[in-house]
């Protein structure tokens, strides 16, 4: 319940962050609680081996890097950095993600429309 609490906050301030035109501080405040709550959500064992896999170095170093640039005070060109990242690093989970929100009655309706299902 924390872990997920602290992801939540941490992914609504850096989108508050982003809509604030790049705020620095609140970047950096959601980059650590975003981190934290994953580390808190899956254990801090399993967030290191999905981290640090053989497959996974160059996510990692865009996304970690990103972070670090944000927190040296580079907001924009961190969160591309971050941004790639990270589609990178759950790239396997988005097919996934996608299958869950077809099932939502009002969302899965919009997903199933022509234009959007061949997407």
């Amino acid at each position: 319940e924390i872990g997920m609490g602290l992801t939540g906050f941490g992914v609504f301030f850096l989108f508050f962050g982003m809509i604030l035109f790049f705020d620095k501080a609140l970047l950096a405040i959601g980059n650590v609680l975003f981190v934290a709550g994953l580390s808190f959500v899956i254990g801090l064992e399993r967030t290191f081996r999905f981290f640090f896999q053989k497959h996974k170095m160059k996510a990692t170093g865009f996304f970690l890097g990103g972070v670090l640039i944000v927190l040296i005070g580079w907001p924009l060109i961190g969160m591309i950095l971050e941004i790639y990242g990270f589609f990178l690093l759950f790239r396997g989970f988005f097919p996934v993600v996608v299958g869950f929100i077809r099932r939502v009655p009002v969302l899965g309706y919009l997903l199933n429309l022509p234009g959007i299902s061949s997407v």
